[in-house]
């Protein structure tokens, strides 16, 4: 079969290739996907980069999201799951073979059923990104009647975090990185948002909800917004970071923090239980299928364009970077 692949970690452009690998085949437990769309997550081009070292195995399909078709179970899998749409996850964590490829062999619980109506494109932007947006939303308690603040909320898990604490009943604030980012995100109903560059948060949090600061904050990078996140969250509240690429060893304002008894937590989609994760996977597909989730798919590639798919990323790219590996 056609992949994607990697038998050294480095830049992209030196590294990836894409060849024949011997096909996917579904063992016990395991179902067999044709995948029409793999999505690239910041984790997937910082392992092919070396991030956690050298390879652990002699070649690497990377990718852990993507989306098709099943069309092979082993032993232990009812037969009446070939045919299902879905989408997959965590498909290379693992092990040597992700979905940047036309098949891909995973535990029969990663391939989750994709709502009708929902394209394999946006199958493929759900593992990492609307999981761990589900985590950070709901890991501390209901949102319901509580005023949460999404930093970055253009971002994969930013816009997904924003969308689902709105669907259950949150009122949400969000920032963004420039003037097209906060018009994006008017256009999808957040209406209170500022350009985090240009803005005092804190202050501006503050203001907007009279004085006590909100309830929650949902952070991509908490190095870099610590001060104004501390400033924002209310007495007891909860600030949430999933990442801290910018600043990864901040000085943390110990006493504005612990004034408020604030709560600080992280999130690594990786660690959930199999309770939580189904609990975001249940939730996914509601939101996915009222509409209420909808991720933004920015530049699409095919397979052979893997190496400026990562590129992309690498880059900062707008949106979600999806790669078309075979024809819906």
């Amino acid at each position: 079969m056609r992949a994607a692949y990697i038998t050294r970690v480095g830049p992209a452009r030196e590294v990836l290739e894409v060849g024949d690998v011997p096909d996917a085949v579904a063992g016990p437990g395991q179902v067999r996907v044709l995948i029409t769309a793999s999505g690239i997550n910041p984790a997937d081009v910082k392992r092919r980069a070396g991030m956690r070292g050298e390879l652990p195995f002699p070649l690497v399909v990377p990718h852990d999201d993507g989306a098709g078709v099943i069309d092979a179970v082993g032993e232990g899998v009812p037969t009446s799951r070939i045919g299902e749409r879905v989408w997959v996850y965590d498909a290379q964590l693992r092990g040597a073979f992700g979905t940047a490829a036309e098949a891909v062999a995973v535990p029969v619980a990663q391939a989750v059923p994709l709502p009708a109506g929902t394209g394999f494109d946006v199958g493929a932007c759900l593992g990492v990104p609307a999981v761990t947006a589900h985590r950070c939303v709901h890991a501390d308690g209901p949102v319901a009647g509580t005023t949460v603040l999404v930093q970055g909320a253009t971002g994969a898990v930013g816009l997904a975090a924003a969308q689902l604490a709105r669907r259950a009943g949150a009122r949400v604030l969000v920032t963004a990185g420039s003037r097209d980012k906060l018009a994006a995100l008017e256009a999808r109903g957040f209406s209170e948002g500022v350009l985090y560059a240009e803005t005092d948060v804190g202050a501006w949090a503050r203001e907007l909800t009279g004085g006590a600061g909100v309830d929650r904050v949902i952070d991509a990078e908490l190095g870099v917004n610590l001060a104004g996140d501390a400033a924002a969250v209310r007495a007891g509240g909860v600030i949430c970071a999933f990442g801290s690429a910018l600043a990864p060893e901040p000085i943390l304002p110990v006493y504005p923090l612990l004034g408020k008894g604030v709560v600080l937590r992280f999130v690594l989609v990786y660690l959930l239980s199999a309770e939580q994760r189904a609990a975001a996977n249940r939730e996914v597909a509601a939101a996915l299928g009222d509409g209420s989730l909808a991720p933004l798919i920015g530049a699409r590639f095919a397979l052979e364009d893997i190496v400026a798919a990562h590129e992309a990323v690498e880059a900062g790219s707008f949106g979600q970077v999806v790669v078309e590996v075979q024809r819906a």
